[in-house]
């Protein structure tokens, strides 16, 4: 069994796979890491394997505790990984962004993939059927738009995330929930209708916080997969026991 660890600014993911299986998953406050872990060693004790990827931070003695309880991989630009990187600056490649590149190598081989990740920004991610990264585009996510049209002008109101009814809004809300949630969607359709123009067989994958609201809007043909991240993880770790 195998423990995958990931870490955001404020809250952790974990959950344990027996095999490619999801056996476990949970969020937590990283402040809980240490205690939730030492319950998994008793209720899944067959775990020997651990992979942690972070783009907040551990405190260093979670660190050593894991490190001394698991064989630990910690996923980094340098690590090996089941595709050709032939991005540009592979360095600054960010480690969600190579999880879930992973996760769609392994689930939807000999395709050209398109990986969309709706979160805080919107991350667009292309792999071709010849598992080549070629990179893809980063974008604001749905709630950096309210929150910038809220903190950067001097009126306009900060409103929690609405389908807009109509194209037209007819006040200054709907006016907004029209220009955020129709923006994120054309801009999305856009991009994946691009694609398609230019690759044959294309597989879009949503994923992320707001994949399930978005899914429901879009007009192309997509796989949400809230996992979708913590598969691509438990993968690479797999990749680099082999």
């Amino acid at each position: 069994m195998n423990l995958v660890i990931d870490v955001g600014n404020s809250f952790v993911k974990l959950a344990v796979f027996d095999d490619d299986n999801i056996v476990f998953t949970k969020r937590i406050k990283t402040i809980h890491l240490k205690e939730r872990i030492v319950q998994l060693k008793k209720q899944y004790k067959p775990i020997k394997n651990a992979i942690i990827s972070s783009v907040g931070k551990l405190e260093t003695k979670d660190v050593e505790y894991i490190c001394a309880h698991f064989n630990v991989l910690i996923l980094s630009a340098k690590t090996k990984v089941p595709f050709l990187n032939i991005y540009k600056t592979p360095n600054t490649l960010g480690i969600d962004r190579i999880g879930l590149v992973s996760a769609s190598v392994k689930q939807y081989p000999k395709k050209n993939r398109l990986i969309i990740d709706a979160g805080t920004c919107i991350t667009y991610d292309f792999v071709t059927s010849e598992n080549e990264y070629l990179g893809g585009a980063i974008s604001p996510g749905i709630r950096m738009r309210y929150e910038s049209l809220h903190t950067l002008t001097a009126n306009l109101p900060l409103l929690e995330t609405e389908i807009p009814e109509t194209i037209t809004g007819a006040s200054t809300e709907e006016s907004i929930h029209s220009g955020v949630v129709n923006g994120v969607l054309k801009e999305m359709d856009g991009v994946i209708e691009d694609y398609e123009q230019k690759y044959s067989d294309l597989t879009v994958i949503l994923t992320g916080g707001d994949a399930n609201f978005l899914s429901k809007q879009l007009k192309s043909s997509i796989f949400a997969n809230s996992n979708f991240l913590l598969e691509g993880l438990n993968y690479i770790l797999q990749f680099n026991l082999i």
